[in-house]
């Protein structure tokens, strides 16, 4: 399939171009789904690593910032209690974080987590970071405008390709809440 300039196949026949976290969260998908809709859900297509950022990739690729979308990770706090959280919000939107995220997580304190602890908890390159595969405790917090677009582009967890996937896949990941948290 052709999306942009990019060609994509089936993500679980390029198991190469997946971060391995994201390999084995796909599989699952696909057992869980008795593989019907996974190889059509799930698409990968190779990019220039250092074209992953969202605008580099976007002028490049010819990709609307509206088709794609943004795996956030947010560090909450409350007391003692350190926790995370993944938010998907389109690349032409901004993340409600001191607003919505905050209150649904019940954290008094949110921030973006650090790069480091971002990329070392979730086994996946920054830049590359994606839903799909993250820890099983952390809540997916999926906006609303995602999780109903048909296809968009995110990461795959390696920087050196993307995923074209369907917000109904992402709406359907453990722990996913859809709701609104995007700023238009």
């Amino acid at each position: 399939m052709r999306f942009g300039t990019l060609d994509f196949t089936a993500a679980l026949d390029s198991p190469d171009l997946l971060a391995a976290p994201t390999a084995e969260a796909l599989r699952a998908v696909a057992v869980a789904q008795a593989a019907v809709a996974t190889s059509d859900e799930a698409l990968v297509a190779a990019i220039d690593p250092e074209l992953a950022d969202t605008a580099a990739f976007c002028a490049h690729y010819e990709i609307d910032p509206a088709d794609g979308a943004n795996c956030v990770i947010v560090q909450a706090r409350r007391g003692e209690r350190t926790w995370y959280a993944a938010c998907m919000v389109r690349g032409s939107d901004r993340l409600d974080v001191n607003g919505a995220v905050r209150r649904y997580l019940g954290a008094r304190k949110l921030s973006f987590a650090p790069m480091d602890q971002a990329v070392e908890l979730s086994g996946m390159e920054y830049g590359g970071i994606t839903p799909i595969g993250l820890p099983d405790d952390w809540p997916l917090l999926i906006d609303e405008s995602v999780a109903a677009h048909e296809r968009l582009i995110i990461g795959s967890g390696i920087r050196g390709s993307k995923l074209l996937v369907t917000g109904s896949l992402l709406a359907g990941l453990p722990n996913a809440e859809t709701l609104s948290i995007a700023i238009a």
